[in-house]
């Protein structure tokens, strides 16, 4: 009776999220600084809260588009550099079979393989699926790193409002005279945790990227503080 190997389950590594990880710290930090430094800004030139919370909100939804718009773009010229190298790799293939079965079979003599092995290898996965084995080793895409624009756009997006809505809850949760002090409070401990997430994610000690994140952001928080008031006098 023919025994069967146990299946292992699927091992997820710590790089497999490294990269949606880091984008989605980097946007909420970014949620959290430019919209807490504006409404500052904003409560530093006596403004009413009325139009502290408006200038707040203006920034999330004008930061969260901005950055999707930004990111849709992005990706999307990305995606249609993809479309032409893999479009080009399939003209070439029907072309110049051979050619392209040495070029992969270089590649993998390049990993380690000797000149037969590679030559085999290369021969078993082209007639498996030639484009794909070309689109993964030649060119590296693959299906966990095509380009998705509305997928980026989103994400980008999420993620600049999950930073940006905290400086606006301090905002409209605090008294007119203490919105300043609330929100950079707030703003501060969110841009610190934030350090210490990414930190982790990239296995690095937390508190020299905290400390760096806290420091940028209190000179940011200063200098819309100072224009804030600087304006706020002349009017």
């Amino acid at each position: 009776m023919e025994s069967k190997i146990p299946l292992r389950p699927k091992e997820i590594h710590a790089t497999s999220r490294l990269g949606w990880l880091r984008a989605a710290v980097l946007g909420a930090n970014d949620g959290i600084l430019s919209t807490s430094s504006l409404i500052i800004g904003v409560a530093s030139a006596h403004a009413t809260q009325g139009s502290i919370l408006l200038a707040g909100i203006s920034s999330l939804a004008a930061g969260a588009m901005s950055m999707a718009a930004g990111e849709y773009v992005s990706v999307s010229s990305q995606a249609d550099s993809e479309k032409a190298d893999l479009a080009r790799e399939k003209k070439e293939l029907g072309s110049s079979w051979d050619a392209e079965v040495s070029e992969l079979a270089g590649i993998y003599r390049q990993r380690g393989l000797d000149d037969i092995l590679s030559r085999k290898v290369a021969l078993q996965l082209m007639k498996h699926d030639a484009l794909g084995a070309h689109a993964r080793d030649e060119l590296g895409i693959s299906d966990a790193t095509a380009a998705r624009p509305v997928q980026a756009a989103f994400a980008s997006a999420s993620a600049f409002s999950s930073g940006a809505i905290l400086p606006v809850l301090a905002a409209l949760l605090s008294p007119a005279s203490v919105v300043s002090w609330s929100v950079s409070a707030v703003s501060l401990i969110g841009l610190a945790v934030l350090g210490v997430v990414g930190a982790r994610a990239g296995g690095a000690s937390p508190w020299r990227p905290a400390m760096r994140v806290i420091f940028w952001g209190i000179v940011a928080m200063a200098v819309t503080a100072a224009i804030g008031r600087i304006f706020g006098v002349q009017t």
